[in-house]
């Protein structure tokens, strides 16, 4: 039967992001991963972005906007992909904007020390497409690397467009940008090269490609589709239909024609399977062939000093202990350098709230507004922003400089072994690193995860890392009964954030006190997250071989080339990005809880706050796991915010009926022991603390990332039952050496 547009229709796209009335032209930004492509598309577009989700995809879009002579032009920033043979969602989509969307332009950022590996990208794009523009970047690191490339001969061979930069210039964006521009307002589009493959295999794709033009739009490239039917991608195939409106498996002329166009390689020993393998080849003979001959090296060792400190960040003997090395003195960084900030943010915070007790006080505010208000909701505000902003605003910073530098692949490659003996997926330890600053952040970070079991995996096992939420906590605790057992315990400060003021001892004791307890601290706590870590191993294995059975997936980890940070950028969106980002979640969580939590504890049923009846409802299961019915009050009315978990124990104990602030820890530690904690209670409150349900924004957004509230509800079940078994085993161990000793 005849095919034609009309029978078929067309419909709009869906996969691409909304796009505003002044879009003007499109510029798609395409490359790899670790390219510097976004270095390029923040560069152009400056702080005009708007970041969101493709329409029904879990992957962020970036669009931005920038003008050059007085024309706009929209950029689409597509996320990073080795390859347009989907295997990913990440690839999908790029591999469907590229396809379907017909941007006016579409520039693959390549990296130039490493220009073999990018052009495989670049090829496969080509054969969609000619309007491609090749932007070679890192150009001065190949310079300083003594690589040597000839631009005018790739330009040639491609049959494209090509131009060298490097995206920290301003200049070179600007020279980017004016190539770009003059190739669509010329229409001076390039003319690709195809690749050529077999006598028998260019046979079937003609013929195909015959039946494909009669209804295919003008912009889809009716000879890569029939390469894609001859390799029957199911991917494409199902994007296909979903933007023609047809079903190909119901046009029998197509179906009979590629089997037809199969049963004649066949004879030629090309099944079809291998009609891949053979485009698959030809095409990386192609790229190496192409890469030969415009590269040339002045020194052949030009990576031996990146390979060298591999052998020992990777190392098998060394890679461990350094990362651990690291861990710690990132964690003394944050406890130490987070001390003074915290006490003078907290000062300042409750320094406000007299004010507006004395405001409201003046202005005639009923005392039970006061109180409410002031006392409930502003003060766990201040306690929440006291506690967290000082330290995310170290550690985030730590952090982005790692991945700067190019260490966290390292971290993933050490862990990867790890991680397949677990069935999971490497990647994962990547997730795991991004919920040391915020669970929620580590669970959306599971997209970059390709196999939805193992993104399951790693989002069900997420919360086994502390956050930033649950460091004073476990810190505090740490400190009270471990490290003043060592130490003693003159001088304690007040919490591990906020410093002694102590008048009795001199400046440089209280100095060389808060060094070796912040140090010692660290240890510890790197020590509980190494748990967490090991925790993470033994549940996903258990996950793996139960309700999420499979066999680990393997995946391409590229160890990026080490660079010198952008210290400026770095610091800049470590804060916007991160800190501030999470600060302002957890701030809108805590004002409600505040609410909550003042109204618990003052309104009365009887004589009896309604917190009480709680506490003493919860504590024969408190008391199983080595905890109290107190304890476990606080972790439940801490879901929308873990930083508020130890006030309210505090509050609880003194019955006050609002949030209380020890001058010393010294004074706190005594009040707990006068509720009967012991050393074997505060074990238990940190593995609970390390072992319990996800706080509200990590639940949002699991159910967000998931769509089930299924697996959202698995994601507390898990953890949870995980915390209450330890703990209750620990606490049943540890009774029967306090009773034997």
């Amino acid at each position: 039967m005849g095919l034609s547009l009309n029978s078929v229709g067309y419909r709009a796209s869906k996969s691409s992001p909304e796009l505003n009335d002044k879009e003007g032209h499109v510029i798609a930004l395409a490359g790899n991963p670790n390219v510097g492509k976004s270095t390029v598309f923040n560069g152009l577009t400056g702080m005009k972005q708007h970041t969101g989700n493709w329409p029904g995809k879990t992957v962020v879009s970036q669009t931005g906007n920038c003008v050059y002579e007085n024309q706009n032009y929209l950029l689409v920033d597509l996320p990073g992909t080795y390859s347009l043979m989907a295997h990913s969602r990440e690839e999908e989509i790029a591999r469907n904007y590229i396809c379907f969307e017909n941007p006016d332009l579409i520039i693959v950022v390549c990296d130039a020390t490493s220009l073999e590996r990018n052009l495989n990208l670049v090829l496969q794009i080509m054969e969609i497409t000619n309007k491609v523009l090749v932007c070679v970047n890192l150009i001065n690191e190949a310079r300083k690397k003594h690589i040597l490339l000839d631009l005018e001969k790739l330009e040639s061979i491609l049959g494209v467009p090509v131009i060298g930069i490097n995206a920290f210039r301003k200049m070179d964006l600007k020279k980017l940008l004016k190539k770009a521009s003059h190739i669509i307002n010329n229409n001076s589009y390039g003319t690709p090269k195809p690749i050529l493959y077999s006598e028998q295999v260019e046979e079937a794709i003609k013929e195909l490609e015959v039946l494909l033009q009669e209804f295919l739009p003008e912009h889809l490239n009716s000879r890569w589709i029939a390469m894609k039917l001859l390799e029957w991608d199911d991917t494409l195939i199902h994007s296909l239909n979903h933007y023609l409106d047809i079903d190909l498996y119901h046009y029998t002329e197509i179906i009979n024609k590629r089997n037809r166009a199969l049963e004649s390689l066949h004879k030629h020993g090309v099944t079809r399977g291998v009609c891949e393998d053979v485009m698959i080849i030809e095409l990386l003979h192609k790229v190496e062939t192409l890469s030969k001959s415009v590269t040339s090296y002045q020194n052949i060792n030009y990576d031996a000093k990146d390979r060298k400190i591999d052998r020992i960040l990777a190392g098998k003997r060394i890679g461990f202990p350094i990362m651990v090395l690291l861990l710690l003195l990132i964690f003394w960084i944050t406890i130490w350098g987070a001390n003074y900030p915290s006490q003078l943010l907290f000062r300042f915070l409750f320094f406000i709230e007299d004010k507006l007790m004395e405001l409201t006080s003046y202005l005639g505010f009923p005392k039970f507004l006061q109180e409410l208000f002031i006392q409930g909701a502003y003060r766990v505000l201040a306690w929440v922003v006291s506690v967290m902003l000082p330290p995310m605003a170290i550690f985030f910073p730590m952090f982005t400089l790692l991945e700067d530098l190019g260490y966290l692949p390292r971290i993933a490659f050490n862990l990867d072994h790890y991680f397949k003996k677990a069935c999971a997926c490497g990647k994962q330890s990547l997730t795991m690193c991004m919920g040391f600053g915020c669970n929620a952040a580590g669970v959306t970070g599971c997209r970059i995860i390709d196999s939805p079991r193992e993104r399951l995996i790693a989002m069900l096992t997420n919360n086994f890392v502390p956050c930033n939420g649950r460091f004073p906590t476990i810190l505090s605790i740490i400190t009270m009964f471990f490290v003043t057992g060592i130490l003693g315990t003159h001088n304690i400060p007040s919490s591990n954030y906020i410093e002694s003021t102590a008048n009795t001892a001199s400046a440089s004791s209280i100095l060389s006190y808060n060094i070796l307890s912040s140090l010692l601290s660290a240890a510890i706590l790197t020590g509980v997250i190494i748990l967490g870590v090991v925790i993470t191993f033994v549940v996903s294995r258990i996950l793996s071989k139960t309700i999420l059975k499979g066999v680990p997936s393997s995946f391409t980890l590229e160890l990026p080339p080490y660079r010198k940070p952008q210290i400026g950028k770095i610091i800049i969106r470590s804060i916007f990005d991160r800190t501030l980002f999470i600060l302002g979640r957890a701030v809108i969580i805590a004002a409600p809880v505040g609410f909550i939590l003042w109204l618990v504890s003052n309104v009365r049923i009887g004589n009896i706050a309604i917190l009480n009846y709680c506490t003493n409802f919860l504590d024969p299961i408190g008391r199983l796991m080595g905890l109290d019915g107190v304890i476990l009050t606080a972790f439940i009315l801490g879901f929308p915010a873990n930083e508020i978990v130890l006030p309210i124990i505090i509050m609880t104990y003194l019955a006050n009926g609002t949030i209380m602030e020890f001058d010393n820890l010294a004074a706190l530690k005594q009040l707990l022991a006068a509720q009967g904690w012991t050393s074997l209670t505060a074990i238990c409150t940190i593995l609970f603390s390390l072992m319990h349900w996800p706080c509200s924004t990590t639940c949002l957004t699991i159910k967000k990332e998931t769509g089930s509230l299924k697996w959202t509800a698995l994601a507390i079940v898990i953890p949870t039952a995980a915390g209450f078994f330890i703990c209750t085993i620990v606490a049943a161990i540890g009774r029967i050496v306090i009773h034997i000793i």
